[in-house]
């Protein structure tokens, strides 16, 4: 019997697993952040145990007649380790680019960053986190000086008198996390959700709004025009323990109910009655999730749905504040550890020379040899095989032809590499394409820890031994730099240790936290488990009010591409679909269209036949799925499949750097 951890999203649900060669999940009650519920995807994560389509054995791509062939790991290393040399003594450090996962560990997402600075010498990393959570990394940075998703235990979320979802569809993402609201509403607690479709969410809610895609920001500004309006500004808490306040009361002076009616398209007495259940509750949260972040004004809307907390005294109160619901399943930990471009370990910032002085401690070189910032995640895939971008590309736990935005120029990108080295459990859209093709373990085949959106560090252990053939990704990274001249370790607890001295001091401070104790405690919160009841984490340990102005989409609706186009999950299926689309137990229906039936009947589109899709980037055919429960002036396609991110736009976030996967202006015919 071994208790772990799910393998997909930031919850972490603990469970156990049992057997050697067959392995069953069987519950684990006692871990608090699920207390023994899964999803059905946590039932069936060992579906890929086994599976006939696993990766055994290190492949090579034949130059003469362009397909992968079998070879062994020596093989495959030194001709990985001799091309990397080459194409650095030709063109420099920086032609070599590092792309990592916020499904890594910990202990894998520190070791990148170390592979990439120490053992390349390159400034070009970064991961598909950047992706997920970053707009409300950088908002929570600014306004409280600390990012963590939730600075409060998820459980905190029953006890609250009005929660506002934005942008989360949580009963599908993350299906253990719902009976939070229900016990919400038990407690007497009212539930708002704001999506432009009518999800299972949705559905457990008091209160429902429907705005047009790329307009939660202008909701927001409405909401805190009406609340210092009607005098509902917490002006004590405001002036003991915030700053910016009259910016943010100058620029929302102009955003009267009908205003936001026009651009959001929710009733301005909707509006009103949302500003007026803020102002009385006593105790309000505002949780944010990827609807309202993956807009190239995400950082903004954060923002100002944080300026709505602030305005009503609640971060850093008991069971009330701000957070975020962290996608993927260490989005936390792996943005923290130094696989982005701007950050070494413990969150330290990458041109801070106090943090290049204690990192180069840790890892016994001279700060001077660390690169600078590099690109960000979908900047460094732009930039791949030009003149001045990457000439090879070493991939971890990302599959970036299935999410990336604009994914068709991407794939583009890829092709024009002289190296493309994927490692991977399963042959991946991405994989099928790499010139090396490394097979590693899966997550019960291993060792390592993951911080789940609460910071609360888990361990998941291993339970099984991985196929023979397969390496672990530290063992990889471990080959490569021995290749080029350095010692990294394999062991995980080892690695976790570094990563304890490498991030002591810093705003994610892991260094008190060992593997005994996370067993002991089931998980250990960095910095404890509430974030801010005495103060912020910025020097004056104030919060930051910021004021922020609608702009709307980047893209925006014309007569050619007339409805707006957003993208999400579905409950069956995980990020790229790499996993779990492999799994038999769970039902794969390929992609969709979701289609109001007005829109249908003006295009002549019937449920269950094709129709299609059309932006300015590439076209999906799908069938239809005619429901009441989306806008009409909008269609939803989930992106667990190849085709969805070929129509997305890569306008970019300018301080996250994330793209706008949620809105772009779309055609749609039968």
């Amino acid at each position: 019997m071994t208790r772990t951890h799910c393998p997909y999203c930031s919850l972490q649900c603990g469970m156990v697993l049992e057997g050697r060669r067959a392995l069953e999940v069987q519950p684990w009650p006692e871990f608090p952040v699920n207390e023994g519920a899964l999803c059905r995807k946590g039932w069936t994560a060992t579906g890929l145990r086994g599976h006939r389509e696993r990766l055994t054995t290190p492949l090579v791509r034949d130059r003469a007649t362009g397909e992968l062939r079998a070879t062994g790991w020596d093989e495959a290393l030194d001709l990985v380790a001799g091309r990397l040399r080459e194409l650095q003594q030709r063109y420099g450090a920086d032609a070599v680019g590092v792309f990592g996962g916020g499904g890594l560990t910990n202990e894998k997402a520190y070791q990148l960053g170390k592979l990439a600075r120490v053992a390349l010498g390159t400034s070009q990393v970064d991961y598909n986190g950047r992706w997920c959570m970053s707009s409300a990394a950088s908002a929570a940075n600014r306004a409280f000086g600390v990012d963590r998703g939730l600075p409060f235990p998820l459980a905190d979320v029953e006890h609250t008198d009005v929660l506002v979802l934005v942008g989360s569809n949580l009963a599908e993402t993350m299906p253990p996390a719902a009976r939070h609201l229900d016990r919400l509403r038990e407690n007497g607690g009212h539930v708002v959700v704001v999506d432009p479709r009518r999800t299972p969410t949705a559905d457990r809610a008091d209160t429902f709004l429907q705005p047009v895609p790329g307009t939660d920001l202008a909701l927001a500004l409405g909401v805190l025009h009406l609340l210092d309006s009607a005098g509902a500004v917490d002006e004590q808490y405001v002036a003991a323990r915030t700053t910016g306040w009259p910016a943010v009361q100058r620029a929302v002076s102009a955003w009267w109910p009908e205003r936001v009616e026009r651009v959001t398209g929710i009733p301005s007495a909707e509006v009103r009655t949302l500003a007026t259940r803020l102002a009385a509750a006593e105790r309000v949260m505002v949780l944010t999730a990827r609807g309202a972040e993956q807009h190239a004004q995400g950082t903004d809307t954060v923002l100002a749905w944080i300026d709505v907390a602030l305005t009503l005294g609640m971060p850093g109160r008991r069971y009330a504040g701000y957070g975020c619901l962290t996608g993927q399943g260490n989005g936390q930990g792996g943005r923290e550890h130094g696989q982005k471009a701007d950050q070494l370990p413990g969150y330290r910032m990458i041109d801070d020379p106090a943090a290049r002085a204690h990192v180069a401690r840790v890892w016994g070189v001279d700060p001077e040899t660390l690169p600078g910032q590099g690109r960000s995640a979908y900047e460094l895939l732009d930039a791949l095989g030009t003149d001045s971008g990457p000439k090879a590309l070493l991939v971890f736990g990302s599959n970036i032809v299935v999410s990336a935005p604009n994914a068709s120029h991407v794939a583009e990108r890829l092709g024009a590499l002289d190296l493309l080295v994927v490692a991977d459990l399963v042959m991946s859209e991405t994989a099928a394409i790499a010139d090396v093709v490394l097979p590693v373990t899966q997550w019960a085949e291993e060792t390592g820890t993951m911080t789940n959106l609460e910071g609360r560090v888990v361990l998941r252990q291993q339970a099984v031994e991985p196929p023979a053939g397969v390496r672990s990704d530290l063992e990889v990274m471990a080959g490569l730099a021995a290749r080029l001249g350095h010692d990294f370790a394999t062991d995980p607890e080892e690695v976790f240790a570094e990563l304890g001295r490498a991030s002591a001091g810093g705003r994610a401070d892991y260094s008190a936290i060992t593997y005994d104790r996370i067993r002991e405690e089931h998980g250990v919160f960095w910095a404890g488990p509430r974030l801010f009841e005495e103060r912020f984490a910025h020097e004056d340990g104030r919060a930051r009010f910021v004021a922020v102005e609608h702009r709307g989409p980047a893209e925006p609706v014309d007569p050619a591409y007339p409805v707006h186009l957003t993208t999400g999950r579905v409950l069956a299926q995980y990020q790229s679909g790499a996993q779990t689309r492999r799994v038999r137990a769970l039902p794969d229906d390929g992609p969709f269209v979701e289609i109001h039936p007005m829109l249908a009947d003006r295009i002549g589109a019937y449920d269950g036949r094709p129709v299609v899709v059309t932006t300015r980037r590439g076209e999906l055919k799908a069938p239809a799925r005619v429901v009441d429960t989306i806008r009409p002036d909008t269609v939803f396609v989930p992106f667990h499949w190849v085709g969805a991110n070929r129509l997305t736009n890569d306008a970019l976030d300018p301080s996250s750097r994330m793209p706008e996967f949620k809105v772009c202006a779309a055609a749609v015919t039968a």
